[in-house]
């Protein structure tokens, strides 16, 4: 009877952030293990959901998830967090073995405090307590990879969408090579990178540059190539390895080889097409509302929460107070605990003055005064209607909802990205009677309204993943690679 472990950690670090992520974080939003961590996933599109699947067809096999764990990206993994998890791991592993195979489900641009290549640093700690156990990865397409996980691991795979929809496809990719492997079969790995960095506004899988690698990639998966994938790259995260890659398994080390250079390749190929050029949020205004009728999305990817925003920063906020929108707005969202209880304390239909953005620093712009209506009042909960990570919990804490005129805020006390329509549910909002939705998203967004908004305008505003790469103070990644 085969018998696997399991263990996960999820996280995607900013290092420009300049609050580190505690283990709070990550205790909020997922913090499982065992039999129940694995059943509160079964049907989800995520990385356990996917394993459940895979258990589900293969009755004989038992797993044991150690410890999963995932946060909303942020600043830095703080050290005390990650030993904190990584003991846990290295004590369940040994604690448990022999093992049949082990499943990591990774992000690969995760940085801590004090290590710029936090997966890269778990798989090494992992491969010296299993030894020569089979031991398979999966990835986020955002990934900084080091080549040296190819040697390490018997397998991996990565996400083929952005925004991000096929995570429980990703695990069970990587959980039939684990199989193949646990069976005998030797599979080769090849990571191959690219010296340069790339923002990810233009890697979505819809259409674009990205899309082409993509479909590059899948041409090759033939004969003894098992798996060939692009990753894009984190550009925030300050880390030796970063930039994209193309990635490869393989039955053969050469055809692993050759196919991961041709995927490295094709995005080389598209470098120029990758680049971007945003308005300013004045601008982005008046473009936004000279859209076509219905829904128009005003996007702020800079403090996106996805990127490793704090969801705090003021540039598009004081924009549109400065214009002040002539149509029913909606913006979504500032994480400020202390308004979340003003607005508890001076309750529903009360106004109160508040002071809004740079609750966590003035690095990109003053605070904002503000005094509002409290509309209405929650407790934070609700599942996701997905496509993205559909089926899983969520828990912003309290939060409300402000208005100031035409427009309504929404705040909430946990910072959890406003791309799923239960978000904008839970609040009252009826999208259908907004024009406006100014949101700190970027891609991820466009999964669950694409569709529903008749345009989306994104700005260039100061914040943690800002435009500009060169104003910021990387130590670990080349400067070529950032011009």
């Amino acid at each position: 009877m085969p018998r696997i472990a399991v263990a996960r950690l999820w996280f995607e670090g900013n290092s420009f952030t300049p609050v580190p992520t505690g283990l709070e974080a990550f205790i909020a939003r997922e913090w499982v293990k065992g039999e129940a961590g694995i059943a509160r996933f079964v049907g989800t599109s995520t990385e356990l959901g996917g394993l459940a699947a895979f258990l589900a067809g293969r009755p004989g096999w038992q797993a044991e998830l150690i410890r999963a764990t995932s946060a909303q990206p942020g600043g830095p993994m703080s050290d005390a967090a990650f030993a904190a998890w990584l003991a846990e791991v290295e004590a369940g592993l040994a604690a448990g073995a022999p093992w049949d195979g082990v499943y990591l489900s990774l992000h690969g641009a995760c940085v801590t405090e004090s290590e710029p290549a936090a997966d890269l640093a778990i798989i090494r700690r992992v491969r010296a307590v299993i030894g020569a156990t089979p031991l398979v990865a999966s990835f986020d397409f955002h990934g900084n990879m080091a080549g040296e996980i190819a040697t390490l691991l018997d397998g991996a795979s990565v996400y083929r969408s952005y925004p991000h929809v096929d995570m429980a496809e990703t695990a069970l990719r990587a959980l039939h090579l684990l199989e193949r492997r646990m069976g005998g079969q030797r599979l080769y790995g090849a990571i191959v990178k690219q010296p340069f960095v790339l923002h990810s506004f233009h890697m979505r899988s819809a259409g674009g540059p990205m899309a082409e690698v993509w479909a590059e990639a899948a041409a090759l998966e033939d004969g003894a190539v098992l798996e060939a994938a692009p990753f894009g790259g984190f550009a925030w995260s300050d880390t030796p390895h970063a930039g994209p890659t193309g990635m490869a398994w393989a039955t053969d080390p050469e055809a692993a080889r050759a196919a991961a250079e041709k995927v490295a390749a094709a995005i080389g190929a598209r470098r120029a097409r990758f680049a971007v050029s945003l308005p300013s949020p004045q601008d982005a205004l008046a473009q936004a509302l000279a859209g076509p009728p219905g829904l128009v999305a005003l996007l702020d990817p800079a403090d996106n929460p996805l990127s490793g925003g704090v969801a705090d920063t003021p540039g598009l906020l004081r924009a549109l107070l400065e214009a002040g929108p002539p149509v029913p707005t909606v913006f979504a969202f500032l994480h400020d605990p202390a308004a979340v209880a003003l607005a508890q304390a001076t309750g529903k239909g009360g106004a109160a003055d508040f002071t809004l953005c740079a609750g966590t620093t003035d690095a990109f712009g003053p605070p904002i005064p503000l005094r509002a209506e409290v509309e209405r009042l929650t407790e934070g909960r609700f599942v996701n209607e997905g496509p993205m990570e559909r089926g899983s919990p969520v828990d912003l804490g309290a939060t409300c909802v402000l208005r100031a005129g035409a427009l309504r805020i929404i705040v909430t006390s946990r910072k959890e990205a406003a791309v799923d329509p239960a978000f904008f549910r839970l609040h009252g909002i009826d999208l259908a009677a907004t024009r406006l939705l100014a949101n700190k998203a970027k891609n991820h967004f466009r999964a669950a309204f694409a569709e529903r908004c008749s345009a989306i305008v994104e700005c260039d505003c100061p914040g943690p993943a800002a435009l500009d790469l060169a104003a910021l103070p990387f130590r670990h990644v080349p400067a070529a690679w950032r011009a």
